[in-house]
């Protein structure tokens, strides 16, 4: 097969994906459970602004969380899963605040 008609091929799949048809097409779900974002920064040492800061959320979104008015979504929900796993991956990644 070409690459031109593997990219044709992956990109019908596509189309027939959008459209709520699989297609053959191979899906990965990650279902996490739900997440205690106080919790996940108490075991990090970090004060709120600092956390907030170390993950590139605004303050007043982490007390959200915190506070359970609002939940993460996407990559911030999968980077606080990190998180509470490794308390320091952010750290030990990017470096010290």
């Amino acid at each position: 097969m070409s690459a031109f008609d593997s990219i044709k091929k992956g990109l019908d799949e596509a189309l027939e994906f959008s459209k709520g048809h699989e297609a053959g097409s191979l899906v990965h779900k990650i279902i996490l459970p739900e997440i205690d974002v106080a919790k996940i920064r108490a075991q990090t040492g970090l004060s709120q602004t600092d956390f907030a800061r170390s993950i590139g959320v605004a303050k007043g979104t982490l007390l959200n969380w915190e506070q359970r008015r609002r939940t993460p979504q996407g990559p911030a929900q999968v980077l606080l899963a990190l998180i509470e796993r490794k308390p320091s991956v952010v750290q030990d990644l990017l470096g010290k605040l």
